[in-house]
């Protein structure tokens, strides 16, 4: 399925402070944050935005953000950027339809990712949001970079916005970093339920030809006003 392109966002004040403001949503709302390991990204114009490592958020100020090229040279900034710079530079340079990138190590998820079990698609708000199944790479030690990011986008493959890294964690996008964070909820929910699921007798997936007419509705139809006048058109008419 073919999703256009995003836009690069423009690096202003306003976007660093929302970069900021998401991770304490990701740390004390939704607690798939532990002290600063988590990490996220955006595409701006001169690359990637990214959070820099071992900065407390409480500290951390928008100039303390770093701009690194999509050939992976630092741009802007002082502080050094995440140590998982490397598996989003990756991701965003082969998946220009994703703006948006955050790595977490939600409860439900990270427990798929250390059994190394894929996340069938299992309900609606993960076929329309995650896009398909979530994917476990293989197992890279931790500091090596490359080969890790490497493992993530070849399991990431070119349709799901989300995968799971072996022993480690997930990271989920967006073609925004709203719709980041959103993808990273249906991730976790999808993953719950997945591990409920097999306890009671095993999932029953979605089938594929019907989830991807859910993410086809939800990329190129939902909320718009052809989607309206089709929901009025199903509508039985008023007596």
């Amino acid at each position: 399925m073919q999703v256009p392109p995003v836009a690069p966002f423009a690096d202003t004040t306003a976007l660093r402070r929302q970069v900021i403001d998401t991770c304490f949503l990701m740390r004390d709302r939704l607690g798939y944050f532990i002290s600063t390991w988590g990490n996220m990204s955006v595409r701006v114009e001169e690359g990637l935005l990214l959070t820099p490592t071992r900065v407390e958020y409480e500290d951390l100020t928008p100039e303390d953000l770093c701009v690194v090229s999509l050939d992976g040279r630092q741009v802007k900034g002082t502080r050094t950027p995440t140590s998982e710079t490397e598996m989003h530079r990756q991701i965003l340079r082969a998946r220009p339809d994703l703006g948006a990138l955050i790595h977490s190590h939600s409860t439900w998820a990270s427990t798929c990712a250390c059994a190394q079990r894929a996340i069938p698609v299992l309900i609606d708000d993960m076929a329309m949001v995650v896009g398909g199944e979530v994917r476990c790479s293989r197992y890279v030690p931790a500091g090596r970079h490359k080969e890790l990011a490497a493992a993530v986008c070849e399991a990431l493959g070119d349709e799901a916005w989300a995968v799971l890294i072996a022993n480690h964690g997930v990271i989920a996008g967006g073609r925004t970093l709203e719709e980041a964070v959103i993808c990273c909820q249906f991730v976790e929910k999808a993953a719950r339920i997945f591990i409920q699921a097999e306890a009671i007798g095993g999932v029953r997936p979605i089938p594929e030809e019907l989830w991807r007419e859910e993410r086809h509705h939800y990329l190129f139809k939902y909320g718009k006003t052809e989607d309206l006048k089709d929901v009025l058109k199903a509508a039985p008419a008023e007596r």
